[in-house]
């Protein structure tokens, strides 16, 4: 193994962290599941300060990377969902954000050609809110947190799903709009 394959190494053990941390929240041990899943979102971070600061970005980390966030988010939010931590048309709203952006991309290149994956500040405050309301869910327990402030976070988390997949289909939408553009002029 050299250093730079470490971002890489970092993404696996995340996703191994997806099984305990399912069982934890379907076994009801929330604090469990809890620090799991924080070391799990601490190693994200871990993973890309050392991929850019170090230069050891690579192809295989680009891909890791983001099935390592999604799995570890998706597989929570069913979770959660399913324990009833949190209402299903949220959980359903995070698939629909998801599968949308991933049909689109889809579609973008081979309709359009490549593109490059860039979030937007909203998705990434999408990102953070998903994050925070899991966190929030799971360490109920700990923290006593009243439950109108969950269900404001609820309503946060879905204004936030709902503007990041509206963001993502504009500008995609503009991007595809603009080089049909230029290809017609080329003709």
């Amino acid at each position: 193994m050299r250093l730079k394959d470490i971002p890489n190494l970092i993404c696996v053990l995340r996703i191994l962290l997806v099984p305990p941390v399912v069982y934890f929240i379907l076994n009801e041990s929330h604090l469990l599941a809890f620090y799991l899943f924080i070391i799990a979102g601490l190693s994200d971070g871990i993973d890309g300060f050392l991929a850019k600061h170090f230069k050891w970005q690579s192809r295989l980390g680009s891909i890791l990377d983001p099935i390592a966030d999604k799995l570890l988010l998706v597989s929570t939010y069913l979770s959660i969902g399913y324990v009833g931590l949190v209402p299903y048309w949220l959980v359903v709203a995070v698939f629909v954000r998801d599968i949308l952006i991933v049909t689109g991309g889809y579609c973008y290149h081979r309709l359009v050609g490549k593109f490059q994956m860039a979030p937007s500040l909203i998705s990434k405050i999408n990102t953070v809110t998903q994050i925070l309301l899991i966190a929030t869910v799971l360490s109920v327990e700990m923290t006593r947190i009243p439950q109108h402030v969950i269900d404001y976070m609820v309503l946060f988390t879905l204004c936030t799903i709902v503007l990041s997949g509206l963001d993502y289909v504009m500008v995609w939408g503009r991007k595809a709009l603009r080089s049909k553009e230029r290809l017609s002029k080329h003709d």
